[in-house]
This record gives structure tokens, C-alpha cells and sequence, in this order.
């Protein structure tokens, strides 16, 4: 069955109604006051769905005045994309009704799954790439998109293992699960780092293995650094840290591929005083207005 939401590629139709092509935060209710009292200059702000699936409360009360200033990523945690199980409907209608409420510019979820039998695990746990995950993963997209009534993005996980049930590598894996559903991509550059360290691959070629043209926003956050059990450096996927000069240096290059694209400033633990994270953000403005000027002909 071919899914109703596959477009063609490069497609800047599709970009047209999404974010605004500038740096975003993640909005973390430490900063509600000092936001909504200032109503800041930065290009949009994100939302974990999971936080905001009740009827009412502070959280509500500061996501709708902000939204009526600024464009919104709504960025889901819990539909466990590659769970073995059914996807759950009634996760799936409290999304409908948040996104009918909001009507966000981008919604994403993870290449990841988060359940198991009727628990469900506080991680994003990664999958073995073959053909049976594969048709799962596409089944769930295309139920997920059929039933929000619109294009979501699906997020290149961090792992810390490698399954040698794995068939396919991961970029030629997002490449056809992208294809079947007509799904977009939320790259994650840091995820790509903690990869490339952790797995020793390259990260420049892991990214031009990707299908770039249908990036619809990116993704940096910090990481924190141990080793495994063998002594070997192991990057975690913290989001604990401001971001590192690797990740911003493989922004950089990540930008040279895709040109620009709307880029969030991920930070979720250990979170810093407002100015600091608007200051971060800064810099992926600073990247991406840089990248614009170099496009416009002399």
C-alpha cells in the first residue's frame, strides 16, 4: 500500500508551512514567567507532548500565550515508533487533541521504542535494523500520520549498542522507512556524534548517506562522557550540557549539506538561566543568517 503522505524530494513545498527557518528553544516551565514578561526574539520554541496531555494547568495556561507569539515543535517521547505492540490509541487521540489545539508548525517522534507488554520504560531503546522492524516501523508511522491528519518527523536515535541482528546500516534504514511512509527527518546532529563516537563510524559519511532534502528541522543538545566496560570513551545523550564544539563543527558542515534549516537548542537537564540558553540559541541563528548571505547572489 502506497502511503498518502509520500512527497517528492527536494520538496520546499513541505518546508513552506513548517518552522520558521531560525534557532528555537526547548520551552522548560523555569523560564515561563521571564518569557511571557519579555516575549524574547527567537524563531520558535518546542514542547514534549507528554507534558501537556491533561485539560488544563500552568503548563497550558503559558503554552497558549506564548503560542500566540511564537511557532511551536511539538516533540513526542512516548509512542514507542518501534515497539513490538500495537501503538496505543488512547496516547494517539490525546496527541490529536493537543496538536487540534495548538496546531504546531512541526510535529516529531523517535526511531525508538519505550514499551513492553503493558509497561512502559522511562528510555528511548534502540532497534535492530532488519526487514521485520522495518515493516513495523512503517506500519506505526503510517498509522500515526493517518490518524493525526498530517506529516510528522522521525528522529535518528543515540544508541549505545549495535545489534548484529541488523541487516541494513542505520542511514540506509531512516532512508527507506522515509521513503515507504513519506515521512520527514528530525536530524539530530549531537545524536549523530554520540553515534559515530560510540560505534566508531564516521559521522560526514553517516550524513550523506541520509536523505538531507527531507530535513525539517535539526536537533543540538549537550552530552556527558564515561567509559564503557571495556575502558572505551562512551558519549551519553544528556541533554545536560551546553553544546559541544564537535556537535556545533558538525552543525556546520551538516548546514553545507541541507542549507539552512530550523535548528532547536535542546537542553532538558541541569538547565541554565534563561539568558544563557537564549545566548545558545544565538549561535544557531548566528550559523544559519551566515549561511543565508553566503546564498543570496552577488
Amino acid at each position: 500500500m502506497v502511503s498518502p503522505f509520500i512527497i517528492e524530494w527536494p520538496s520546499q513545498v513541505a518546508r513552506a508551512q513548517a518552522l520558521p527557518v531560525r534557532a528555537g528553544v526547548g520551552l522548560k516551565p523555569g523560564h515561563f514567567q521571564e518569557i511571557v514578561a519579555t516575549l524574547p526574539d527567537i524563531g520558535f520554541f518546542e514542547v514534549h507532548a507528554e507534558n501537556y496531555m491533561v485539560a488544563g494547568g500552568p503548563y497550558h495556561h503559558y503554552l497558549t500565550r506564548l503560542r500566540a507569539h511564537y511557532p511551536l515543535s511539538i516533540h513526542g517521547v512516548g509512542l514507542s515508533i518501534g515497539g513490538d505492540a500495537p501503538l496505543d490509541t488512547d496516547h494517539l487521540n490525546a496527541l490529536a487533541d493537543l496538536l487540534a489545539r495548538y496546531q504546531p508548525q512541526s510535529f516529531s517522534e523517535h526511531l525508538a521504542w519505550s514499551t513492553h507488554g503493558p509497561a512502559f520504560l522511562n528510555d528511548l531503546l534502540p532497534l535492530p535494523y532488519n526487514t521485520a522492524t522495518l515493516q513495523r516501523v512503517c506500519d506505526h508511522i503510517d498509522q500515526v500520520q493517518s490518524h493525526l491528519g498530517r506529516r510528522m518527523l522521525l528522529e535518528n536515535p543515540a544508541t549505545y549498542v549495535e545489534f548484529a541482528a541488523s541487516s541494513w546500516d542505520e542511514a540506509t534504514f531512516l532512508t527507506e522507512v522515509l521513503r515507504r511512509t513519506g515521512c520527514g527527518l528530525l536530524l539530530d546532529v549531537n545524536n549523530v556524534h554520540v553515534c559515530s563516537v560510540n560505534h566508531q563510524r564516521d559521522a560526514k559519511s553517516y550524513l550523506r548517506a541520509l536523505p538531507l532534502s527531507a530535513v525539517g528541522e535539526i536537533h543540538l543538545a549537550g552530552f556527558a562522557q564515561t567509559q564503557d566496560g571495556h575502558g572505551d570513551l562512551l558519549l551519553i545523550d544528556s541533554h545536560g550540557a551546553p553544546v559541544a564544539q564537535a556537535v556545533w563543527d558538525l552543525y556546520a558542515f551538516t548546514l553545507g549539506l541541507t542549507g539552512p534549516v530550523p535548528t532547536l537548542i535542546e537542553r532538558d537537564n541541569d538547565v541554565p538561566a534563561w539568558p544563557v540558553l537564549l545566548a545558545e540559541a544565538g549561535l544557531a541563528d548566528q550559523a544559519l543568517r551566515a549561511l543565508r548571505l553566503e546564498e543570496v547572489p552577488a
